[in-house]
């Protein structure tokens, strides 16, 4: 039995609407894209979507600092990666790029830092 979806591509500022057609789960046609992104987009949105977090962590001062995923996680773990992001704190001095939490909520990613203090 075969499934449609509507989309619209986030990977471009296009912002193409995408149909995509389902069978059985896997993706067997994708229409409206203007670029291959678009087509990679959707086949990973409807089989395993996954986010680039992007958030704050507290400072041992009291302030905050901006901070994101390495690399996308599962959409399904989004919950689990902030509330681990929320327990810790930061140390005051922090450079772009340091790795504030090693492999946040089992993901094998890490959370760094996107901002110095």
């Amino acid at each position: 039995m075969s499934d449609k979806r509507i989309l619209t591509c986030i990977v471009c500022p296009r912002g193409c609407r995408l149909e995509v057609t389902l069978d059985e789960g896997r993706v067997t046609k994708v229409i409206g894209n203007a670029c291959k992104r678009g087509e990679s987009y959707a086949l990973t949105e409807c089989t395993n979507p996954k986010r680039t977090v992007t958030t704050t962590m507290k400072c041992a001062d009291g302030s905050v600092i901006s901070v994101k995923t390495k690399d996308e996680v599962p959409k399904a773990k989004v919950f689990s990666v902030m509330s681990e992001i929320n327990k810790n704190t930061v140390p005051n001095a922090v450079r772009v790029g340091d790795i504030l939490i090693e492999n946040v909520a089992g993901t094998g990613v890490a959370v760094v830092a996107t901002c110095s203090k």
